[in-house]
């Protein structure tokens, strides 16, 4: 049997649930369900389990705007916040609308019937050669994807050569083992990024030696894991005005520091520089380990807790090796330089491998739709795909922070459509004079090996993704649904109606085709 929502909302990470609080508070006339591929809630946070795994955002920009963050850790863990999705989707009820374990395989768009159909795959995964799936169709007017932006199953993992002699331990951090032991072991961590560097401070609490092992310098900040003035407001002000000014002062202050990385690329530099040579002394090799040769925000600033790596690196438990791997030998790396580094374990911090939409494929009236020949509409939808929104955040700011104005926006969107009697809303396609531009402007490796997968953005509004909360805000809150571009129309109804029409008898000298 087929089920029906009025809503389908793929994913019950971050964003799904998210997703589902607005839709139930905003449009409660509305049926709808969540699909989540895996068998537990939470997404990215239950997903990744490596030692440290936090938030480099603060929670007062990752946390929901309806739901205030009451830990006092502004840069949270990994579990806490796991129980704050939990916790959000259990007070609001979004808990029961979740079928688990229902991994979205293809969504097929009718436009005769003005609604998708889409085929789940259900079961754990782990049962795919045993006979335990099976495949499940859903139907639904609306498909709301909360799916991220990386694939699940796997990250970036690149072959290194030699990889298969060495006699130690090399692991992914997106499939962290649990029965990894790293105590007193010698611990390279090959990378540079967000995951490295929340790595390697960890690792280095337990093992012998931990070295960060980088091609190229990342932009680095220290920032208070506790922010103090929020501790001081949650003292005077009730506590959800105290998140309220908590949230505006991060949004502020992260927009301010962007807006300067670009006005001002070399003050930017200077600064974060100044940073990092003040927090490891004179006698530390910055310019060679924590200058990049690209601007600041050309790809995402990495923050640091407390300066944790700094305090690894001062303390001697860990060291930053900036180099090329020639291979990997029995027991350890070989480098370029010709320098060996000797390790029991090799974590590849390599990065994720972005996937569109979950790797979900989808069809219109029977035509394949290729992301690659799309549109960005305001962030969140495509052109030739109806009745489809998908959430992707910000890449200089809290994902959060987007993915609630998606939400607000989808609401917006399904009233209007209720109230004009319309059964499909589709972006138009551009004209030339709106131009292209890639999706994302990050010049980070993960990005650039995506970009050829991933739909344009225009230069123009609506089709220019904007990495801007305020603006976004004012289109997405307060803009006109009816901008000229997303247009609503009455497909299904007209269709009906034609159906209904009685058919004209044939005419022997005018036959039926």
């Amino acid at each position: 049997m087929t089920e029906h929502f009025d809503v389908l909302i793929v994913g019950a990470g971050l964003s799904g649930i998210g997703a589902a609080y607005h839709l139930q508070t905003r449009c409660p006339d509305k049926t709808f369900a969540i699909l989540e591929g895996r068998e537990s809630l939470g997404g990215t946070w239950d997903l990744f389990r490596y030692p440290g795994v936090r938030s480099d955002s603060d929670m007062y920009t990752l946390g929901y705007r309806w739901k205030p963050w009451h830990n006092p850790k502004a840069i949270a863990d990994g579990a806490s916040i796991l129980a704050y999705v939990r916790e959000a989707a259990r007070e609001t009820g979004v808990e029961r609308k979740i079928r688990f374990q229902q991994r979205m395989q293809r969504a097929s768009w009718s436009s005769d019937r003005a609604r998708w159909t889409v085929e789940v795959q259900t079961g754990a995964e782990t049962g795919a050669d045993s006979g335990d799936q099976e495949t499940r169709r859903y139907t639904c007017n609306f498909l709301y994807m909360c799916t991220g932006y990386y694939r699940y199953a796997g990250g970036y993992d690149p072959h290194i050569a030699g990889q298969e002699s060495f006699a130690g331990r090399i692991v992914h951090p997106q499939q962290w083992p649990s029965d990894l032991s790293y105590a007193g072991k010698r611990v390279v961590v090959i990378g540079s990024g967000a995951t490295a560097m929340t790595l390697v401070p960890e690792m280095a609490k337990q093992a012998q030696h931990v070295v960060m092992l980088q091609r190229s310098p990342t932009y680095v900040v220290s920032a208070p894991a506790v922010d103090p003035l929020a501790g001081a407001l949650r003292k005077s002000l009730p506590p959800k005005a105290a998140y309220g000014i908590s949230r505006w002062k991060s949004v502020l202050l992260g927009a301010l520091f962007f807006r300067i990385a670009r006005r001002s690329p070399r003050f930017a530099k200077q600064a974060l520089l100044k940073g990092v040579r003040e927090a490891l002394g004179p006698s530390f090799d910055v310019d060679t380990h924590f200058t990049p040769r690209y601007g600041v925000w050309e790809q995402r600033v990495c923050l640091i807790p407390d300066g944790d790596l700094f305090e690894a690196l001062n303390a001697g438990r860990a060291e930053v090796v900036t180099d090329h791997i020639e291979r990997i030998t029995d027991h350890g790396i070989r480098l370029q330089s010709g320098k060996e580094l000797e390790a029991d374990i090799i974590v590849k911090a390599t990065g994720l491998e972005l996937e569109v939409a979950g790797g979900c494929e989808f069809t219109v009236d029977g035509r394949r739709f290729e992301a690659t020949e799309s549109m960005n509409y305001k962030g969140c939808m495509f052109t030739g795909l109806p009745n489809l929104v998908y959430t992707f955040g910000y890449t200089n700011a809290s994902w959060t922070l987007k993915a609630d104005l998606v939400a607000e926006f989808v609401c917006r969107l399904l009233r209007e459509m209720q109230a004009k009697g319309a059964d499909k809303c589709l972006p138009r396609e551009p004209g030339p004079e709106v131009g292209r531009a890639p999706w994302i402007d990050f010049s980070s490796g993960y990005v650039q090996r995506a970009l050829s997968r991933f739909p344009s953005q225009g230069l123009k509004r609506p089709y220019r993704l904007y990495q801007n909360y305020f603006l976004d805000m004012l289109l997405m809150r307060y803009g006109r649904i009816q901008d000229g571009v997303l247009e609503l129309s009455h497909t299904a109804h007209d269709a009906r109606q034609e159906q209904e029409r009685p058919v004209p008898e044939a005419h022997p000298e005018h036959p039926r085709a």
